[in-house]
């Protein structure tokens, strides 16, 4: 009997890994609103990114605002390759990033560690 019990067990936490790594989550995601020529988006970094997906319109100057209040150091940098920015995220401090909005596409960003991701739809 005890056999059984631990097989359940062990099938479940199998199950449970599976869905946390390969499952599909809801995700957080923004329209960028343009005012004055500008557009920007408030991003809090807490487990994570939310909003873990950022549409911008093209042509128009964008903003990123990152604010970092999770103290875990895997979190500490954002990181776009496509734009060849790598800054830091002081906890509890706002840190804003200039997007390049000339070409439409999507552009990913990543923490330090690119263990926690994000997305921007220029278009």
């Amino acid at each position: 009997m005890a056999r059984i019990i631990i097989l359940i067990i062990c099938l479940a936490m199998i199950g449970f890994i599976l869905w946390w790594f390969f499952g599909k989550h809801e995700v957080a995601s923004a329209t960028a609103d343009v005012a004055d020529n500008n557009q920007s988006v408030d991003v809090e970094v807490k487990g994570g990114y939310s909003p873990e997906v950022i549409t911008l319109k093209q042509g128009v100057p964008a903003t990123l605002n990152f604010t970092r209040k999770d103290a875990s150091s895997c979190l500490d940098r954002v990181v776009f390759s496509d734009f060849g920015i790598n800054k830091e995220l002081p906890q509890n401090e706002q840190q804003s990033i200039e997007i390049d909005t000339s070409k439409p596409g999507t552009y990913q960003w990543a923490c330090g560690m690119d263990m926690f991701h994000g997305k921007v739809i220029v278009e």
